[in-house]
């Protein structure tokens, strides 16, 4: 190792943009009082869809975060990850003026990138010809240009990534920013996800691939670890978090709120779509973050899972707890935020992150909403009611497609 790791990395801000608020604050008053963002689709005519609901973002305005002119050549995965960065800059009192610009970085990923520009202009190509297809196409699609925005947009000249494992993204991106600060190459990382692919191609590619519940319900549709559970529900949004070496953090009086100690990452190397059966893979993620940190798996008392509400995952995802933690499985706490906001596949990771800060700073655990019918098989504590408790760890998993298994132990900051 060429680098100093013993570098502590903090959490000083974060920016939000979700299906149930359009900042942190009014997306955690939301959570803290259980209100889902569930809805009919609006952004097309969904009548002849199997899946008829989804987690949309709503009253969203980019002129609110960005000029006119920039926000044009956005799509809107890219507008929601400059918004949610805006806000987490702000809040953190980064002052870019006073910064070296180098040494500030971006991690922001995108699981997806624009499928809507995409349908746009091969519906074009279709009916017009290939000269009539958007110049702006290719740069308005890519899926980095959630990152590439956004490091243009406030200067941020560091390393600018995107690191793309589907549904783990938010979380893998979070976790090579920490990795980057702590090894030395940036002192402040932007990092999180960004997401929207509520388009037709997006919700028929996940419905064929029985993914996506076609429940009609708002309040059964997206319900993880209950028995009924039937399938995920499409959400959009963005998540971001300010990153900061604490020398850093303390020399510009940035206030805290909380510590960045683990990261482990394993894949499962068995299914495309399947999380493996016995959990292994996010097991060892589970087991290794915890050791990053240099705490015992008789720390952790709550675990923010990727429960997506598919029935292959929150079982396979219920062993991986056990395997991992063995008989005391049963008494940590385990909740699901994607039974608010759906899953936000690449901005899922970073949106729950931003959760289990709030969550530590709180002392307060959010139930996992909607959640009514015990499953045989998955028989642990997934919070049914809130509970308010002050605790240290928090542990939060994502499993992406392609068998991508990624965990982050955030802690409560003591000096």
């Amino acid at each position: 190792m060429g680098a100093d790791m013993s570098r502590r990395v903090v959490v000083t801000g974060m920016g939000a943009i979700t299906p149930i608020g359009l900042s942190v604050e009014e997306f955690w008053a939301a959570v803290k009082s259980g209100k889902t963002g569930f809805a009919p689709i609006t952004k097309f005519d969904a009548s002849e869809y199997k899946c008829k609901l989804a987690a949309e973002v709503k009253g969203f305005d980019p002129k609110n975060y960005m000029d006119f002119k920039a926000a044009k050549r956005m799509e809107a995965f890219c507008q929601f990850a400059v918004a949610a960065s805006k806000e987490a800059i702000a809040d953190a009192g980064l002052d870019m003026q006073q910064e070296d610009p180098w040494r500030v970085g971006v991690a922001v990923g995108s699981g997806i990138g624009s499928l809507q520009a995409m349908e746009r202009e091969h519906s074009k190509l279709l009916e017009k010809g290939p000269n009539r297809v958007n110049p702006f196409l290719v740069p308005m699609m890519i899926s980095n240009m959630a990152a590439g925005n956004v490091s243009i947009q406030f200067g941020l000249k560091g390393k600018s990534i995107n690191v793309v494992t589907a549904c783990a993204t938010g979380t893998n991106c979070i976790g090579e920013a920490f990795r980057t600060i702590q090894y030395g190459d940036a002192d402040v990382m932007v990092a999180g996800g960004a997401e929207s692919s509520i388009s037709p191609i997006g919700v028929s590619g996940f419905t064929a691939l029985t993914a996506l519940s076609t429940c009609e319900d708002p309040s059964r549709c997206s319900i993880p670890f209950d028995k009924e559970r039937s399938g995920f529900v499409m959400g959009e949004g963005a998540g971001v978090v300010i990153l900061e070496e604490l020398e850093h953090a303390r020399k510009r009086g940035a206030r805290i709120y909380a510590e960045v100690v683990g990261y482990g990452c394993f894949s499962d190397a068995f299914h495309i779509t399947s999380p493996a059966e016995d959990g292994s893979g996010a097991a060892k993620a589970m087991e290794c973050a915890v050791q990053d940190a240099g705490a015992a798996l008789t720390d952790i008392t709550y675990i923010n899972a990727h429960g997506t509400s598919t029935h292959l995952n929150d079982l396979f995802e219920t062993r991986a707890i056990k395997l991992a933690f063995g008989e005391q499985a049963s008494r940590i706490r385990i909740n699901s935020t994607k039974s608010m906001v759906g899953h936000l596949l690449g901005a899922a990771g970073a949106v729950e992150f931003i959760t289990c800060v709030k969550e530590l700073q709180e002392g307060f655990i959010h139930a996992t909403v909607g959640y009514q019918i015990p499953d045989e098989e998955c028989d642990l504590n997934y919070c049914k009611e809130p509970v308010e408790e002050e605790f240290t760890y928090a542990l939060t998993n994502s499993l992406g497609f392609g068998g991508h298994n990624a965990s982050l132990l955030v802690k409560k900051f003591v000096e």
